[in-house]
């Protein structure tokens, strides 16, 4: 069974930090593009990060630029979100994404990933 787990989310003060991370199990992903989206009460599900198969190639949301760094690690098919200098604004569910489909790079919109994550919540008080 294919699936995305993730974890590491929860209740951070404003400016902390928190690593997220998405495990991925059933096949190989070190082929394909993956990304990270938060939905947030009441907003439009939104793209955050997204990254190549390698190292190489990666692309964030205007808002997150400079404080998210996304990552991975094929050998551990394993996919990071490093998260620093939080705000409430990044409040919301985190959904890891992967193109199974798909080739090496990545996209920022949802209906490109056709396998997701059921998500980890991420609240930030101010």
């Amino acid at each position: 069974q294919v699936q995305l787990v993730e974890s590491g989310g929860g209740l951070v003060q404003a400016g902390g930090s928190l690593r997220l991370t998405c495990a991925a199990s059933g096949r190989d992903f070190s082929r394909h593009g993956m990304a990270w989206f938060r939905q947030a009460p009441g907003k439009e599900r939104e793209f955050v990060a997204g990254m190549n198969e390698n190292d190489g190639g990666a692309g964030y949301a205007d808002s997150v630029k400079g404080r998210f760094t996304i990552s991975r690690d094929n050998a551990k098919n394993t996919l990071y979100l490093q998260m620093i200098s939080l705000k409430p604004e990044d409040t919301g569910v985190y959904i890891c994404a992967a193109d199974s489909a798909g080739g090496p790079g990545y996209g920022n919109t949802w209906l490109e990933y056709d396998l997701r994550g059921q998500g980890t919540q991420v609240t930030v008080s101010s």
